[in-house]
């Protein structure tokens, strides 16, 4: 066979073209999704000669990103302070802090740590918190709790003691505090982290059937079961526990939720474990815990691509098409970017093998998609986007997603408070919402009027009183105000470890 010529600028365009399909297909492989740092989420920004090809020949370009996201660990810049940075008051029992990292010395354990409760009189707690309407009960610090850094929290009430405890996450394992004496509470132990490598920063809680379940971005983590009764024969030290199951099927995971109406655990934004793919991708990975001590599979939900968080219940709202049926709601946050890919999702779970997807929806001014809760009516979803602060420049906002027809949710209301924070985790009990918003603190909002598209701000505390910034650098991760002592909210600071706080709002409340 005679070899044929191939004009030089042919070779060009072939090799071109090979190198575009080359690139394509890498834009298009999947990856583990890390929405939390927003890196692998929005794909970095192609630049130079390769931009310009793919730019000009304009086949590739639903693929590749113009503008790269911001990325790295973006709590880098909190300033933790291991031990009480601020005064006592004169109800204190000691003025002395316990030494760094000394775990356990709560007041209620030893007689050398300092009362801590501070009533918000005239603005201000222990001369240092700003406040209205809250008061602090007690604080403990990273050195009691043994950590350097906290995160996420939820709780859980002993239904056989009474005993109320916070189920505090942090950058490595979960603290269990009892707090049944809120104003000296004590710090029981840890539950170490299953894996100490990558993503150090997330962890997650929730509880069914007395059985503490935790994920966490650190890789080949899975999910962690604990049984809580454990906690009944405390010896009074500072305890290491171990896990009483771990689930694999994924590793590490961003989120999880419990439906404990029906015994389905929902991991969310999960990765591969041991190199072994996650089986339900970054979308829902449904569990089987009705036996909390043998969790299997149960399903998957991928259409969506990566969920950051979800709430599923079993629907009584106002859609009568779907009472009765198993409902997720999912924060569906693909892009960190000003109205970018950012949706509302809402998903029918009834049928694990065949979930239904009933919605997604964008929203105008978005800029991360990252979590929300149900009023009690189930008629409205309350959304905090994690980036619209940033991205555009606005005040604290919170959007109220109508949910009359779960086909057809439509965004009724934004809240704008007068804050400047960036919002992180919010969840409603009554007529109440409670938002952790970093920088400003705890706040709590009247939701009772949210039909008639009207929330207003009744109470705070600013566990971060150095500033109001719209950024990472300190304040409240989340917070749990379903404890069996009413009225009682625990929160978690990144910097400064836990707060027992007491909202002066309505019984229904809190």
């Amino acid at each position: 066979m005679d070899h044929v010529s191939v004009p030089p600028r042919a070779r060009a365009l072939r090799v071109l073209l090979a190198v575009s399909l080359a690139l394509g297909m890498l834009a298009v492989s999947p990856s583990t999704a890390r929405a939390h740092d927003s890196c692998a989420i929005a794909r970095p920004a192609a630049t130079g000669f390769v931009a310009s090809i793919l730019s000009t020949v304009n086949v590739f370009s639903p693929f590749v990103e113009t503008s790269s996201a911001p990325c790295g660990d973006k709590y880098g810049e909190v300033d933790v302070q291991l031990t009480r940075d601020w005064g006592q008051d004169d109800t204190a029992e000691q003025s002395s802090p316990p030494d760094a990292f000394s775990p356990g010395t709560t007041a209620a354990s030893t007689s050398n740590a300092p009362s801590t409760h501070a009533p918000c009189r005239q603005g201000m707690a222990a001369d240092f918190f700003p406040c209205d309407g809250i008061d602090m009960l007690s604080h403990v610090s990273h050195a009691e709790l043994g950590t350097t850094f906290v995160n996420d929290i939820w709780g859980w009430t002993d239904a056989r003691t009474r005993k109320d405890y916070a189920l505090v996450g942090a950058s490595n394992g979960t603290v269990f505090v009892d707090i049944s004496d809120p104003k000296r509470p004590d710090v029981l132990g840890i539950l170490p982290t299953a894996s100490p490598s990558g993503g150090s920063s997330w962890r997650d809680i929730k509880v069914y059937e007395d059985h503490a379940f935790v994920v966490s971005e650190h890789r080949n983590h899975g999910v962690q079961v604990f049984d809580l009764t454990r906690l009944r024969d405390w010896d009074g030290t500072y305890t290491t526990y171990d896990m009483d199951a771990h689930y694999t099927q994924h590793g590490s995971a961003h989120n999880i939720n419990i439906n404990t109406d029906t015994g389905y655990a929902y991991s969310v934004g999960a990765g591969s474990y041991q190199g072994v793919p996650a089986v339900c991708g970054s979308g829902l990975h449904m569990i089987d815990i009705n036996d909390p001590k043998s969790p299997e599979f149960a399903g998957c939900f991928q259409d969506h691509g990566y969920v950051h968080d979800t709430q599923c219940v079993v629907y009584d709202g106002p859609d009568a098409d779907f009472r009765g049926r198993e409902i997720c709601v999912n924060s569906n946050g693909i892009q960190y970017r000003l109205n970018g890919e950012n949706y509302l999702s809402i998903v029918d779970v009834t049928d694990k093998a065949n979930p239904v997807a009933l919605a997604r929806v964008p929203y105008g001014g978005s800029g991360y998609s990252h979590q929300g809760w149900l009023t009690e009516d189930q008629g409205y979803f309350l959304h905090g986007d994690e980036g619209d602060e940033i991205l555009a420049g606005i005040n604290s906002t919170t959007r109220v997603w109508d949910l009359t027809d779960l086909t057809d949710p439509f965004v009724s209301e934004e809240f704008v408070n007068d804050t400047t924070c960036i919002d992180h985790n919010l969840y409603t009990q009554g007529d109440y919402a409670y938002a952790s918003n970093y920088t400003t603190g705890l706040r709590v909002y009247d939701v009772s009027d949210a039909a008639d598209g009207e929330v207003e701000e009744v109470a705070y505390f600013d566990v971060y009183p150095d500033n109001d910034n719209a950024s990472f650098e300190g304040g409240t991760w989340s917070n749990y105000p379903y404890f069996r002592q009413k009225g009682i909210v625990a929160v978690s600071s990144m910097d400064r470890g836990l707060f027992i706080l007491q909202p002066r709002v309505g019984r229904n409340g809190g």
